[in-house]
C-alpha cells in the first residue's frame, strides 16, 4: 500500500509513518518543517518538503492508496489569539489537499481530529454521539473538516475516518514529542524534573474533581500509531467513521506530576495558579466504538509506562 502522510515530522505523524514502513508499506512523508524537525522522519520514508495546500504538488506525488492527515496548527489557546491563522492551515489548506487527492482518485483518508470538538461542557465519559460545541477556533476547524467529510463520503468522493484524539502522550525514542513551544502536561513536567525549566505552573486546584487538578485521558502514541492503520483497513468496508481514540481512563494533573517525580526520581517545583478559562474539569473518553470497529486494544495502557517511555524519549532531545 503506498499511503501519504502528512504532518509526517510531527509527534503523532512520524510515529504512524515508522509503523506503516515497518510493516512494509511505501510511505510519502509531507510537512513544511514549521513545527518539526526533519531527523524525525523515518529513513525509508520518501520525504517531501512543502505545504498540504499545495495542490499541485500533491498531485504530482503520483498515485496513493490512503492518506493520513496529521498536519495542522494544534494550540487551542493560539487560536483564540488568532482564529484566522487556524482556519486558513486546518480547514482551506486541508480542503486543497482533499480536492488534489479526489483528482488523483485516492481512495481513503484518515483525519486527525480532536476531543476539542467536544467543548468545555462535556458528560463522562465522552461518547461519539455527544454535542459537539467547540469552544476554541482550533476545535471549531476540526470539526468543520470533520462534516465536510462527511458530505464527501456521503457523495462517494472518498471514504473517510475522522479520529478524535484525546491526550496524546508516551513516545517512542527514536520519535520524542516535542513541540516549539511546548503546551502539553507530561513533556513540560518532564523539563522541569530534567531542570530544564524553572518548575512547572500549575493551573486550577478546585475543580469538582477528587484532588481539586483537572482531569484528562492519556493515550500512548504507539497506541494512536495503530489505530490510524487499522482505521485505513476498515475503510474498505466503510464509507465514513467517526471514533474517539482514548485510553477512557483519567489522570489528574497532580497524578501526572506525581509520576513524573516517582519515574525521574526528581522534584521540582510546583507553582499553583488560578484556573485557565476554557478548561473542563474533566476529559475522558468512551473508546468501545474504535476498539469494536477497528478491532483495536490498548498495549500501552498504564501512567508509569507512559511516562517512562516519554522519559527515555525527553533524554535524547
Amino acid at each position: 500500500m503506498r499511503v501519504l502522510v502528512t504532518g509526517a515530522a510531527g509527534f503523532i505523524g512520524s510515529t504512524t509513518a515508522e509503523l506503516l514502513v515497518s510493516e512494509g508499506h511505501d510511505v510519502v512523508a509531507l510537512d513544511n518543517l514549521s513545527a518539526a524537525r526533519r531527523s524525525n522522519v523515518p529513513a525509508a520514508a520518501q520525504f517531501v518538503e512543502g505545504s498540504v495546500g499545495d495542490g499541485s504538488l500533491i498531485r504530482s506525488l503520483g498515485k496513493f492508496d490512503a492518506c493520513i492527515h496529521f498536519a495542522a496548527l494544534i494550540a487551542p489557546a493560539e487560536s483564540m489569539v488568532e482564529p484566522e491563522r487556524f482556519f486558513t492551515n486546518n480547514v482551506s489548506q486541508t480542503f486543497e489537499l482533499l480536492r488534489a487527492l479526489i483528482d488523483s482518485n485516492v481512495a481513503k483518508f484518515v483525519f486527525s481530529s480532536s476531543c476539542a470538538v467536544y467543548g468545555d461542557k462535556v458528560t463522562i465519559p465522552i461518547d461519539e454521539s455527544h454535542p459537539t460545541q467547540p469552544h476554541s477556533p482550533y476545535g471549531q476547524s476540526k470539526l468543520m473538516v470533520e462534516q465536510a467529510l462527511q458530505w464527501l463520503s456521503a457523495r462517494e468522493r472518498i471514504a473517510s475516518a475522522s479520529l478524535r484524539y484525546f491526550n496524546a502522550a508516551g513516545a517512542t525514542v527514536a520519535h520524542p514529542e516535542r513541540h516549539d513551544p511546548e503546551i502539553h502536561l507530561i513533556p513540560l513536567t518532564l523539563a522541569a524534573a530534567a531542570g530544564d525549566r524553572n518548575g512547572l505552573d500549575l493551573f486550577g486546584t478546585d475543580y469538582d474533581t477528587s484532588d481539586g487538578t483537572c482531569v484528562r485521558d492519556y493515550i500512548h502514541v504507539s497506541d494512536l500509531a495503530v489505530a490510524h492503520v487499522r482505521a485505513i483497513d476498515a475503510l474498505s468496508s466503510q464509507s465514513s467513521l467517526t471514533l474517539n481514540l482514548g485510553s477512557g481512563t483519567g489522570y489528574s494533573n497532580r497524578q501526572i506530576i506525581d509520576a513524573v517525580k516517582r519515574v525521574t526520581g526528581n522534584e521540582f517545583e510546583v507553582r499553583e495558579g488560578p484556573r485557565r478559562p476554557g478548561d473542563p474539569a474533566a476529559a475522558v473518553a468512551s473508546n468501545e466504538l474504535a476498539r469494536r470497529t477497528l478491532a483495536w486494544e490498548l498495549t500501552h495502557s498504564s501512567l508509569d509506562e507512559m511516562v517512562t517511555d516519554a522519559w527515555a524519549a525527553y533524554q535524547t532531545l
